[in-house]
């Protein structure tokens, strides 16, 4: 009998069986350590207040009014945000993708990854959200933490023991210099940050790896919430982060409590707007929010200058 000639055929590829792999970045997420300001649809102020407080001998009833309460402000500008976008859906038809996700019937209005389609989007809005809060932004209403963490801010400190380039060598010599500048008004504070760049951050545990720190837990460094995060050996109330905001070689140390970020509503990064549009036949997307940032008191913040 003659062969079976399967040649005018092409090999099958079950693609609808194939598992979905989207493509997720690495979210930034400084709002989940530093203090968050809402309600702002513009501008409003940070309210800064510092008392000075003279002791005297007490010694006699005619002491002498000494001391001050100072009341200043410095101003949260929230920039609106938004991703907007739209797909057509019929260009899946001819596509594994039409049959795997698509419901039947030339009317494509819902969409079987559209869970995926928004993680993705809220995913990497975070990632730009952080980029955008570190950014060197100076002489504008939306000054960033890279210009208010740097030493062109007055009253940055900026340790010459920590300038340089950062690396696994130098990375604790580098970190330390930063902690010996923490001012005394502070000192017994216990919500310091060593922000870095999470390229830095990985140079910093490959200098804990080095000095041979047996009696430290490596395993105490983790991703927390978008960032990668570690206590300080042998200082305590200070933790070192990798943000994935931070793309340069700038490691700051601050006070969390001192550098407030501005936004309308926290939640509106993860509520996005997801429809139908029947006039232009497509899938869409809208996701906004507002966000600002200002620091209170830059004489409390120890910078590389990086």
């Amino acid at each position: 009998m003659a062969g079976l000639n399967v040649s005018a055929l092409a090999d099958f590829n079950n693609e609808v069986a194939g598992k979905v792999v989207p493509k997720m970045v690495f979210e930034g997420y400084t709002t989940s350590i530093l203090p968050i300001q809402e309600g702002i649809k513009f501008q409003e102020p940070l309210n800064i207040f510092d008392t000075t407080v003279v002791v005297q001998s007490g010694s006699s009833c005619a002491e002498t009014a000494q001391g001050n309460f100072t009341a200043t402000q410095r101003n949260i500008t929230v920039q609106p945000r938004i991703s907007f976008d739209g797909l057509c859906l019929d260009t899946l038809n001819p596509k594994y993708l039409g049959v795997s996700s698509l419901d039947r019937g030339s009317y494509n209005e819902t969409f079987e990854l559209a869970s995926v389609y928004t993680d993705q989007i809220v995913n990497q809005m975070k990632k730009l959200d952080d980029a955008w809060l570190w950014g060197d932004r100076s002489g504008s209403a939306y000054e960033g933490l890279g210009f208010l963490t740097s030493g062109t801010n007055p009253g940055v400190v900026v340790p010459n023991d920590a300038t340089g380039s950062f690396t696994s060598t130098n990375a604790l010599t580098k970190i330390d210099a930063l902690i010996e500048n923490i001012p005394s008004d502070v000192a017994d504070r216990d919500d310091f940050t060593v922000w870095m760049s999470t390229a830095n951050f990985r140079k910093y545990i490959v200098a804990l790896r080095n000095a041979n720190n047996y009696y430290f837990d490596m395993n105490a460094a983790d991703v927390r919430t978008g960032v990668l995060q570690s206590v300080y050996p042998f200082a305590p109330g200070i933790k070192v982060v990798g943000t994935s905001g931070i793309s340069g070689n700038r490691v700051a140390l601050m006070p969390d409590a001192y550098a407030v970020v501005g936004t309308d509503l926290i939640s509106d990064v993860d509520n996005y707007q997801l429809w139908y549009d029947i006039n232009s036949d497509q899938l869409k997307h809208r996701l906004k929010h507002k966000l600002g940032v200002q620091v209170a008191f830059p004489e409390y913040i120890i910078s590389n200058n990086g």
